[in-house]
């Protein structure tokens, strides 16, 4: 279909009430492969798209161009070219925070909201890029402060986009992640890359070689760019969303995690602050001994939780 910078790529599957899956960084339409079907046997309609600048989707060349406001517009040009006028949205890392903006900004269009992995924190606060580089400290870089210089991250990972996938996605799942005693894999020693961190020859269970082989020809087709324009947005999105700083998500939410994700324990504060931030919240889920790529790692977990909650909400 097309949205409003071009061609959105979407997988659908199944007839019923409309729910939208969107993926995160450095992800696809397949990271919902196992949620397709499930929502689908369960009377949904469940669409995975490519988010703009991923897989077969556009991926246009200014970073300005991936300012949360248009990620926000592309999910509403897709409800609406799909014939719908409503839908629950679901989003995943990045995705969790283009769901709830989503929400956030065009209740009418998303009747409800479910966020894996990222909680929910409402817009405001310092600017984006002055908070990241403090967290390193000058012993070490935070990796979103890494990526957010244009063609830096593209120098390490293009040369060997399999290999280096391998090794973020180990980095962050449960069974395969750095101990406590590591190198944190978030971090960039000086002169160093993001990859020296990375688990070496281990491979989480939930990633085939399959798996493996299906992302890494989408970024080596594709590049990473369009992917990390995301994060070289954030101060823009910071500023567009400036009036509506500190706002609650009011619609019915649903919030599920991993025990072991740095996205649940750095931000504990954010979880903590949902009977204020998410009034609608049924339940916050944090699933013991699970990593980041959550709908991956606990397919059939995540399964039950949403289709639970979807029997809850009327859209």
């Amino acid at each position: 279909m097309e949205g409003p910078a071009g061609r959105l790529h979407l997988v659908e599957q199944g007839t019923g009430p409309l729910v939208l899956l969107v993926h995160g960084f450095p992800e696809s339409w397949y990271s919902w492969r196992h949620q397709l079907p499930a929502l689908a046997a369960a009377g949904y309609r469940a669409v995975a798209l490519d988010v703009r600048g991923y897989g077969r989707s556009s991926r246009p060349e200014a970073a300005d161009a991936y300012r949360m406001l248009d990620l926000v517009a592309d999910n509403v040009a897709l409800v609406r070219a799909l014939g719908e006028q409503s839908a629950v949205v679901v989003g995943h890392d990045w995705g969790s925070n283009i769901a709830a903006t989503s929400a956030l900004l065009h209740p009418e269009v998303f009747r409800a909201v479910a966020l894996l992995s990222v909680p929910y924190a409402p817009p405001g606060g310092p600017r984006p890029s002055d908070v990241f580089d403090q967290v390193g400290g000058p012993a070490q870089e935070f990796y979103v402060s890494y990526f957010q210089e244009p063609g830096r991250a593209e120098a390490e990972i293009e040369p060997d986009v399999r290999g280096w996938l391998a090794g973020f996605y180990a980095a962050l799942s449960a069974d395969t992640m750095p101990g406590p005693g590591d190198p944190e894999p978030h971090f960039v020693a000086p002169g160093g890359r993001l990859r020296d961190r990375f688990p070496v020859g281990r491979r989480p269970a939930w990633l085939t070689e399959e798996n493996l082989d299906f992302y890494a020809a989408e970024f080596e087709r594709t590049g990473l760019t369009g992917a990390l324009n995301r994060y070289r947005s954030m101060d823009r999105d910071w500023e567009d969303l400036a009036d509506h700083r500190g706002a609650p998500l009011v619609q019915p939410s649903l919030f599920v995690g991993g025990a072991l994700d740095a996205s649940t324990t750095w931000m504990s504060d954010a979880i903590d602050a949902f009977p204020t931030t998410l009034p609608g919240l049924s339940a916050a889920h944090l699933l013991e001994g699970c990593g980041h790529w959550i709908q991956q790692e606990r397919p059939e977990e995540v399964n039950r939780l949403l289709t639970d909650w979807l029997a809850t909400v009327v859209i």
